[in-house]
C-alpha cells in the first residue's frame, strides 16, 4: 500500500488532481486507489489537503493519511500559512514540490525527505493551459517519480475535463513529467 498526500492552497484543483491520479490508477494502471478528500475548509488560497491510498490488493480502510510514503505540493506558501508537509514523515517519504525558486527549495530541504523532486508547475500550467492552476502539470510531476506511467495521467485527464482543456492539461503534464528535476 502507498499513502500519498496532497497539499495545495484552494483554487490549484488539489481534490481534482487526486481525483485523477486515482482514476489513472484504477483504470489505466490495474491496480486500487481510494481518494479521501478533506472537504469543508476549501476557500480560495486556503489551506487544503486531500490523500490517496493506492494499492494492488482491494483497499478496505477509509482514513485520512498520517505517514505519508508520498508529499505533493502544489503551493510551496503552505508553510507559511502553519501546514506542517513533512508531518508523518518517515524515512522513504518522497517530496514532489510544486516550485523552482532555490530559497523555497532550501526551506523544504530542511524537512529531510529520502528523495525530492520539483518542477515549476504553475509557470508550465499557465505555457500551456493560460491560468495558474498547476493540477495537470503536478500529476506529471508525480508520475515522473515512478509510482504511475504519464501514459495512464494523460488518459484520466482526458477522461476528467472538456476535450480542449483535456487535450491541455495533458500536455502540461507531459512538460513537467519532461522538466522535473530531482534534488
Amino acid at each position: 500500500m502507498l499513502n500519498l498526500k496532497f497539499f495545495g492552497t484552494g483554487g490549484q484543483g488539489v481534490v481534482t488532481a487526486a481525483k485523477i491520479f486515482s482514476t489513472a490508477v484504477s483504470l489505466y494502471e490495474d491496480k486500487y486507489a481510494k481518494t479521501v478528500p478533506a472537504y469543508g475548509h476549501e476557500r480560495r488560497n486556503a489551506p487544503v489537503f486531500t490523500d490517496v491510498i493506492m494499492a494492488d490488493e482491494p483497499i478496505l480502510v477509509n482514513s485520512f493519511v498520517y505517514h505519508p510514503d508520498l508529499v505533493l505540493v502544489m503551493d510551496a506558501s503552505i508553510i507559511d500559512k502553519n501546514v506542517d508537509p513533512g508531518a508523518g514523515k518517515h524515512d522513504g517519504t518522497i517530496l514532489v514540490l510544486n516550485s523552482e525558486n532555490p530559497e523555497t527549495l532550501e526551506r523544504y530541504k530542511q524537512y529531510g525527505f529520502k528523495e525530492f523532486y520539483y518542477v515549476d508547475g504553475t509557470g508550465i500550467a499557465v505555457e500551456t493551459t493560460g491560468v495558474g492552476i498547476p493540477n495537470g502539470s503536478m500529476l506529471g510531476a508525480l508520475a515522473a517519480t515512478g509510482i504511475v506511467k504519464i501514459e495512464s495521467i494523460e488518459k484520466a485527464i482526458l477522461d476528467f475535463f472538456s476535450k480542449k482543456a483535456g487535450e491541455k492539461n495533458a500536455e502540461a503534464a507531459r512538460r513537467a513529467y519532461a522538466r522535473i528535476k530531482k534534488m
